[in-house]
């Protein structure tokens, strides 16, 4: 089992900056990925960044180049930087940790970007 925990939501405004942390916890070891998605009301949920264990990400193409995913190895951690955000961001982003075959996935947290 993979535990996550996340932090870092809030309420910003467009234009803005946050930072999302994602710790992880348990058997971690079979985590090849682990990775940011979002899920805003009436829409389907939909990757944002992925980054490997070896460090390769990827993005959505609505992100690229204003958000960064980071990881730190020591503390089990994997980081979203937001910036100029836009309020088409605003939804309840959730850390997914990618094994094989399954994918556990945190608690969620909020963001909200005003216009």
């Amino acid at each position: 089992q993979v535990q996550l925990v996340e932090s870092g939501g809030g309420l910003v405004q467009a234009g803005g900056s946050l930072r999302l942390s994602c710790a992880a916890s348990g058997s971690i070891f079979r985590v090849y990925a682990m990775g940011w998605h979002r899920q805003a009301p009436g829409k389907q949920r939909e990757l944002v960044a992925r980054i490997t264990k070896g460090g390769s990400t990827n993005y959505a193409d609505s992100v690229k180049g204003r958000f960064t995913i980071s990881r730190d190895n020591a503390k089990n951690t994997v980081y979203l930087q937001m910036n100029s955000l836009k309020p088409e961001a605003t939804a309840v982003y959730y850390c997914a940790a990618h094994e094989v075959a399954r994918t556990y996935w945190g608690q969620g947290t909020q963001v909200t970007v005003s216009s």
